[in-house]
């Protein structure tokens, strides 16, 4: 059983955003909802999957449901920048999506990363229950905040610190 389960339902608002210089930063994933936040740790990784994710979990939605708007995913980068407070409940291992017909809402999942020692069933997981215009605006906003890491190097696909880089395929050797 997880140590616990919330759902954010609605959202009154749900953004990604990363704090730290590039190379150094903490992605985070967080949803308002009336005097409540909740917010979780998120890899860099996760966030660029989860941009992706949604946009073609959308692409399906609506080519199962034509007759619903397409959801805009214009956003406003102020209101997308994650506020305090920043305290993180858990660690994500696993993010999945779902879409509520019904209600017309899409469900952001996440569960908990755990230790291996620790029993997989007691991962804590947060629901974040959404319109599909919030979530492409955090796809869009996502895809945003990822390129404003560090430079990808050009040769072997690796970030470039602004004090050089060692790059593998310059040398001939790749490790």
């Amino acid at each position: 059983m997880p140590r616990f389960e919330i759902d954010v339902d609605p959202c009154d608002h749900i953004t990604a955003d990363a704090i730290g210089k590039p190379g150094q930063r903490v992605f985070y994933l967080q949803a308002y909802q009336d005097q409540r936040t909740i917010t979780v740790i998120i890899e860099k990784a996760q966030l660029q999957s989860m941009a992706i994710g949604i946009e073609q979990f959308l692409s399906q939605v609506s080519e199962q449901n034509p007759e619903l708007d397409e959801p805009s995913g214009d956003y406003v980068e102020d209101i997308m920048r994650i506020n305090p407070p920043v305290d993180p409940l858990f660690r994500v291992g696993e993010i999945g999506l779902g879409y509520d017909k019904d209600r017309d809402r899409v469900v952001v999942f996440t569960k908990e990363l755990l230790t291996e020692e620790e029993d997989p069933e007691s991962a804590a997981v947060v629901r974040f229950w959404a319109s599909r215009t919030q979530v492409r605006m955090l796809a869009r906003w996502g895809v945003e905040v990822v390129s404003q890491g560090r430079p990808m190097c050009p040769q072997c696909g690796q970030p470039m610190e602004s004090e050089g880089h060692f790059c593998p395929k310059k040398n001939g050797y790749k490790h």
